[in-house]
């Protein structure tokens, strides 16, 4: 038991790097109500990105992941064009993005499937050193205050408030002269850029930016969302703490895929795992529902027995 408390630090610090990702989900899943699977491949752009620029042309680290998140922004535009101009259907303007972008990413890192980096030559923002998880989990918690400062900020101005329009009611939102097109582009470029922000540190802490390090990753985007929602829904009611319980639905998650290990767990069944676990908790509001449904039928029945 000790030992796995000792343990802890990596999960966390990996799920505050994951949940990062989330908030960029939770913009397009939960306010702009549209369903991107761009991240799986923005994700990885992020990471290519900025190792690249680390240790093959010399940039500061910190440049290199603020120049990460505008690649992000720009694997954003592509869909969000692909969708208003070229009228492709959401997911599969998602789709298309994400397969060009495995080729831009091999392209970034020189035809490699992986490119190190390591915390022995760079002086990196995060690391999974162990002497230095307290620091990496400090810098993801500055970081996901900054982020979420910023889009609380944004998602007050009358821009913001459209896109939330956009995603409420595409309909009612032209009807009252918002450019639904328009919103939908800014929401997915600012979505794109946070989990490619995400990619640079994930990076960083794995040691290596990697060709498949997204695959996958709008499950374990979803699976923060959901888990967040379903746990701290009734508590966390602002938008703040919204944005807060996906980062928090993260590090239950990486948490939870600790624990299963510990158990014993095969690592060749970790993705069927981490398949029911997100079924199991898309699932639960489903069934919430249906429970509270099925209540006042069932006095109002009594009632008339009665």
């Amino acid at each position: 038991m000790l030992e796995f408390l000792q343990s802890l630090p990596s999960p966390i610090a990996q799920g505050m790097i994951w949940g990062i990702m989330a908030i960029g989900v939770y913009i397009t899943y939960k306010i702009l109500d549209f369903a991107d699977l761009t991240v799986d491949g923005s994700l990885g752009t992020g990471g290519a990105v900025l190792v690249v620029l680390t240790t093959v042309k010399g940039v500061n680290i910190y440049l290199a992941l603020i120049i990460a998140f505008l690649a992000g922004c720009l694997a954003g535009l592509a869909t969000g064009l692909l969708h208003t101009k070229f009228g492709i259907p959401a997911i599969l303007s998602g789709i298309l993005t994400q397969l060009a972008l495995y080729s831009i990413n091999l392209g970034i890192m020189g035809g490699r499937a992986n490119t190190t980096i390591s915390w022995r030559n760079f002086d990196l923002i995060v690391s999974s050193k162990t002497d230095q998880l307290g620091f990496t989990i400090l810098k993801c918690f500055l970081i996901v205050a900054v982020i979420i400062g910023v889009l609380y900020w944004f998602f007050g101005t009358e821009l913001g408030r459209s896109i939330r329009a956009t995603g409420c009611n595409q309909t009612m939102a032209r009807a009252n002269g918002i450019n639904t097109d328009y919103t939908k582009i800014i929401g997915l470029i600012i979505s794109n850029g946070i989990v490619a922000l995400s990619g640079g540190l994930l990076a960083q802490f794995s040691g290596s930016a990697d060709i498949n390090m997204g695959r996958g990753a709008i499950v374990i985007g979803l699976a923060a969302v959901i888990i967040g929602e379903v746990i701290f829904g009734k508590l966390f009611a602002s938008f703040v703490l919204r944005l807060m319980s996906a980062v928090i639905g993260g590090i239950i998650y990486y948490i939870v895929i600790a624990i299963v290990l510990k158990l014993g767990l095969n690592a060749n069944n970790l993705k069927l795992f981490s398949a029911v676990f997100v079924a199991i908790f898309l699932a639960i509001p489903y069934w919430k529902s249906k429970i509270s449904l099925s209540k006042p039928a069932g006095r109002k029945e009594g009632e008339k027995n009665a």
